[in-house]
């Protein structure tokens, strides 16, 4: 399904800021794998992500998505097959275009072809309206206003359906919920779960959280400079305790997991 083979990215070579930002990654995702990525800030986590969206071309190694070879595709073209949420709950839609809109962009973008956007019909429209309601949240009610006039929760809840109204062949989180309160983050998180077990999703998403790391999906990774430096699944995950995950840390990386935040998702 997607297939990182030794892929590597440097930033600024040759100067004083030079960083190696992923170095040597290889990585199979299995159809339906749901993967959780953790690690101290600056292991590369995002960086992962984003070179599998094409934000920037890795500098050596290929990534391959469904059979199909997209090291040097343009980020625009992979955005037809690669769904993405970021941390931020006001990146991935248009703050001054209604509802309805950002829906349209949304699924003309991940639709095969080019089909005008006046071509959106009644059909479309009753299809966005449906789709809305699935998140509670009466946003199909609302689909002539701004999505600028959304909270911060609303907004992020309508990316996740922007980003999966037409099933991804791969889902990219980057901490998504991370910017939301407890109890929207707990919704978004829900949501999350359920659209992507109905759509039997392959998913790879970034969390600050050794709980969630563990719990969610069927697989952990955890990254340090750059680097994949463990990958658990199956039984030995499934009987596998945050402490026991910090002590794999420690043995693979020759180091002890140093960043707060982290830590502190562990109380």
């Amino acid at each position: 399904m997607l297939q990182l083979d030794h892929i590597k990215k440097t930033f600024h070579p040759g100067t004083v800021n030079e960083k190696r930002a992923v170095q040597d990654v290889s990585l199979h995702l299995k159809p339906g794998d749901f993967a959780a990525v953790i690690g101290s800030n600056g292991a590369g986590k995002s960086t992962l992500l984003n070179a599998i969206a094409g934000n920037f071309y890795v500098d050596d190694g290929s990534i391959i998505l469904n059979g199909k070879n997209i090291t040097f595709v343009k980020e625009y073209k992979r955005s037809q097959v690669i769904g993405r949420l970021f941390q931020d709950p006001l990146k991935g839609t248009a703050p001054h275009m209604t509802i309805e809109e950002n829906l349209a962009l949304a699924y003309l973008r991940a639709s095969e072809g080019s089909v005008p956007f006046s071509r959106i019909s009644k059909k479309d429209k009753e299809f966005f309206h449906d789709q809305l309601s699935l998140l509670e949240m009466g946003l199909e009610e609302r689909m002539k206003q701004p999505v600028g006039l959304l909270s911060g929760g609303q907004r992020q809840a309508l990316t996740l359906l922007m980003a999966t109204m037409v099933p991804p062949q791969l889902l990219l989180l980057d901490e998504h919920t991370a910017a939301l309160d407890p109890g929207t983050a707990d919704k978004v998180l829900e949501l999350t779960k359920k659209i992507i077990r109905k759509n039997h999703t392959t998913c790879l998403m970034v969390t600050h959280n050794m709980h969630q790391a563990l719990e969610l999906g069927n697989r952990t990774l955890m990254m340090d400079d750059g680097r994949i430096v463990l990958d658990v699944e199956g039984e030995e995950r499934e009987h596998m305790t945050v402490s026991e995950l910090l002590d794999k840390f420690r043995t693979n990386s020759g180091k002890e997991l140093d960043n707060d935040r982290i830590l502190l998702s562990m109380e």
